[in-house]
């Protein structure tokens, strides 16, 4: 349904449309199908048999075989025309938000109009040989993905399927997959970007190509990323007064027992920092370890953890930086939760069919997202902040009777399921999403 009204289905049918060929199933229906699949917690093509059994609900299902030759007419071009549709999409329901686009929180307090892109890469195991598997830096065999989402809305912006040797801190890797990103931000919603990554983003192509951002009229683009302990910083690091060190922030906004920030661009050789990008702040946090940790040498001199990161935000004070830039570590759930949604196994030994399933990751991914933002409303608030596999035990996968009479169909709900009321207010709110023109 949230596909179907959000013109979704309608989107990708067109992007998928071949010349001279009418399929027996309609292809953008076929994928519409098989995200759903995966957010109901689907694993293989295969799985696609549980809604081909609720054919009196959902109408006709396409059968494993459609779902294989489908995925493998996702060529590359049309990828790129299912981005485009899937971006369209996205305007209309940021468009109709009730409360419009959810304002990102750190350390309580909003960031107002900042839209927050998060990219991290994740390795995928794979137990058989597939097409550009490759060993990973964790001994493990398969592929290395890499990928954007939103911090506002959840939602899965983009990805690159790569093969499990790629590189962390590949440049053009986080370049490509996060242009896509903002290309799948609606234009109006592009004036505050904020790019938060780990260590692995900090290249100087990367960063200087974020920095080149702000150049694009009427945008703003600030970055937050890991950087490593260099013998630069560590030297700057021993230069900082005791009465320099400022109390961190933690989650709620109160000071962090054991955590101090103090920036270091001031104290790191001018040569040195002349190599980045102009604008560049190196702040670092340090705080007790907890027990069993295992420090490095020049960190048991003194018996403090440290951890550093770049930005080049002008304003705000150094603990609110460093609070939102370990926010970052919320993409980490984001993560887990694709992992849940189809993201752990590929179904083929071809990478083109892969990279197709890994798209509809996306796209599940998405539409949990658009059922929390646009149905998870109102009485149907207790379930806007389940995460994946309650979000099937309670609404998913509820228990109940589809009768006929009077020429009428009904879903009879037992009004002993503790959210049949959520549920019945889902329903009523997507059925009244305003469908695209």
């Amino acid at each position: 349904m949230v596909a179907d009204r959000t013109g979704l289905t309608a989107e990708v049918s067109k992007a998928m449309a071949r010349r001279n060929f009418t399929p027996g199933h309609d292809r953008g229906r076929v994928l519409a199908d098989v995200a759903v699949m995966l957010a109901d917690g689907g694993e293989a093509i295969a799985d696609i048999d549980v809604l081909r059994h609720q054919a009196s609900v959902l109408g006709p299902v396409a059968s494993p075989p459609t779902v294989w030759r489908t995925l493998d007419e996702v060529t590359p071009a049309r990828a790129k025309k299912v981005a485009t549709a899937r971006a369209r999409t996205r305007r209309h329901v940021w468009a109709h938000l009730p409360e419009g686009v959810p304002t990102s929180r750190v350390a309580d307090t909003d960031l107002g109009q900042t839209i927050v892109l998060d990219v991290d890469a994740t390795i995928v195991v794979t137990h058989s040989e597939k097409e550009n598997t490759a060993p990973t830096y964790k001994r493990t065999y398969g592929y290395h993905p890499i990928g954007v989402w939103c911090d506002n809305t959840q939602e899965f912006l983009a990805a690159t399927l790569r093969a499990g040797n790629a590189g962390s801190n590949t440049t053009t890797d986080h370049i490509d997959v996060l242009t896509h990103a903002i290309a799948q931000i609606p234009r109006s919603h592009r004036k505050n970007l904020l790019i938060r990554s780990d260590g692995a983003g900090a290249s100087h192509g990367m960063l200087a190509w974020a920095s080149a951002q702000d150049q694009v009229k009427g945008r703003q683009v600030e970055y937050s990323v890991g950087f490593a302990l260099t013998n630069a910083l560590r030297d700057a690091i021993t230069l900082v007064p005791n009465e320099v060190w400022t109390p961190a922030l933690d989650a709620d906004g109160g000071i962090r027992d054991g955590g101090d920030v103090a920036e270091l661009t001031g104290l790191i050789d001018p040569a040195v920092l002349s190599r980045w990008p102009t604008g560049m702040r190196v702040i670092v946090r340090r705080e007790r370890p907890h027990p069993g940790a295992q420090l490095s040498l020049f960190e048991e001199r003194d018996g403090w953890r440290y951890q550093a990161f770049v930005t080049n935000t002008t304003t705000g004070q150094l603990a609110f930086l460093e609070a939102r830039h370990r926010a970052h570590a919320r993409v980490e759930d984001r993560i887990r939760h694709a992992k849940t949604t189809g993201l752990r196994r590929f179904p083929s030994r071809e990478f083109q069919i892969n990279s197709a399933w890994l798209m509809l990751v996306q796209v599940a991914a998405d539409l949990v997202a658009w059922t929390r933002l646009l149905a998870c409303v109102g009485d149907a608030t207790v379930l806007a902040a389940c995460e994946p596999k309650a979000l099937r035990y309670r609404f998913l996968h509820t228990p109940a009777r589809l009768t006929r009479g009077q020429r009428r169909r009904r879903l009879r709900i037992p009004e002993t399921w503790p959210w049949a009321t959520a549920l019945v207010a889902v329903f009523a709110n997507i059925a009244a999403i305003p469908q695209p023109n």
